[in-house]
């Protein structure tokens, strides 16, 4: 069953997308995940909910979800495998299903030791490829793990996340693959600040023909200050962030402003790669810069 999902019939329309990150509040807060989504409404094409991002405890990714729905934004679910086992994760993939929700992301997490609650026990009991495969196999073959059949499947866009930055580069690509092959449909990459690095990435993403197998989606992160940067490459594994933007950031009177015009030159760049078929936005806790960085770039009005 073909999911009934925005994002999807954008792609499949050759659309340039334009996706969010939504942070859900430490709070049992509503009010304030649906003020993000009025922020958000007509300016992006679909909003990611973080399960608890860092690994600390935030209000449901599904609950936040429907919310944002219910104010008319279409949400991606995110799901990591950090807190669950494959019996609440098919639970969740169904529940998810049956409230609307048709777009789901599907992630390792964070180790429970960068959070809030260092000395919980983690699951992992499936690793993001074999989140994938459970999703696909639900949706296509109507069964659950164990090989049970069910009664309705879950329609659901599969969507999983991508390190172009990791070294060795080769095994990041080997990965995607790996990905592409469990039935991930689109890719959100971590945020791009080195855009030779992306380029050269993208280069064997199309050697092995990923960019016709999968949609992949550039992150693009604003940047607020340059301690954010500093603290991002002395304590986030994986990011490439060349010295030249730290000194834009550290020497401009205004550095908000810079870093959204270094953000939205990015996306100017990225639109011009081949394969990459849209942006992610993650202003991590700063959603009210995305309108303004998404008319600056030029990529209003966005279409219906």
């Amino acid at each position: 069953m073909k999911p009934e999902s925005k994002l999807l019939r954008l792609l499949d329309n050759g659309e340039f997308v334009v996706t969010a990150e939504l942070g859900p509040p430490k709070s049992c807060d509503a009010e304030l995940v649906e003020k993000k989504a009025e922020i958000l409404k007509n300016y992006v094409d679909a909003v990611n909910i973080t399960d608890n991002q860092t690994a600390i405890v935030r209000l449901s990714s599904l609950a936040s979800a429907v919310l944002v729905q219910q104010k008319g934004v279409e949400a991606v679910l995110q799901m990591t495998c950090r807190d669950r086992n494959r019996i609440a994760i098919q639970s969740d993939i169904l529940g998810a299903c049956a409230l609307g929700i048709n777009n789901i992301l599907c992630i390792t997490g964070d180790h429970q030791s960068f959070g809030n609650h260092s000395q919980a026990k983690n699951v992992f009991d499936l690793d993001s490829v074999q989140l994938i495969y459970t999703v696909k196999q639900m949706r296509d073959e109507q069964k659950f793990l164990s090989g049970e059949e069910m009664k309705k499947a879950p329609a659901m866009f599969i969507g999983a996340a991508a390190n172009p930055f990791a070294e060795p580069m080769d095994l990041r690509v080997i990965r995607l693959d790996k990905k592409v092959r469990a039935g991930a449909e689109f890719i959100q990459t971590q945020p791009v600040f080195d855009l030779e690095k992306f380029k050269l990435w993208m280069e064997k993403v199309r050697d092995r023909g990923l960019d016709e197998k999968t949609y992949i989606i550039a992150g693009v992160m604003p940047i607020r200050s340059v301690k954010m940067l500093k603290f991002m490459q002395a304590h986030v594994p994986g990011v490439a962030i060349p010295q030249v933007l730290v000194e834009e950031i550290e020497n401009s009177p205004e550095p908000e402003k810079a870093g959204i015009s270094f953000a939205v030159r990015m996306i100017e760049d990225l639109k011009k790669i081949k394969g990459v078929r849209g942006v992610h936005i993650m202003a991590v806790e700063w959603e009210k810069v995305i309108p303004e960085m998404v008319k600056k770039a030029g990529l209003l009005p966005r279409p219906s």
